[in-house]
């Protein structure tokens, strides 16, 4: 799964951001972009060392800066189940466009037709 994707799931709710440079930021998630650049709320901001602390309003972070990021763990399933989801959802867009039908029947009564057909044929002489 892509880390983008769970980005874009995790869209309003809490979110754990650790920098390289050591620090670490909690806040809810406003928004993301392609590039990881974050826009979080409410944030609480910590030093390396864990003995200083900020309360910020709001905090922008650009994705080259982040060395990891923790989710709420029921976002993680929520987002699996979309994203199997979406890709069944792909799978039957492509096999109609592919001319595929959906249901595993329709060959099998396309040759049943052909075959009535054939017999339906004038009879053939025996010598």
């Amino acid at each position: 799964m892509l880390p983008l994707y769970l980005l874009t799931a995790a869209k309003n709710q809490p979110i754990l951001v650790e920098l390289k440079n050591g620090e670490t930021i909690n806040g809810q998630l406003v928004n993301c972009d392609s590039w990881m650049n974050l826009t979080l709320k409410d944030v609480i901001q910590s030093s390396p060392h864990g003995d200083e602390f900020l309360k910020i309003s709001e905090c922008y972070i650009k994705g080259i800066h982040i060395k990891y990021l923790r989710l709420p763990e029921q976002l993680m399933d929520q987002a699996k189940e979309q994203n199997l989801q979406n890709m069944e959802q792909r799978n039957r867009n492509n096999q109609k466009r592919r001319g595929q039908s959906s249901n595993p029947n329709a060959n099998s009564n396309a040759s049943a037709n052909a075959n009535s057909n054939n017999s339906n044929s004038a009879p053939q002489r025996q010598q």
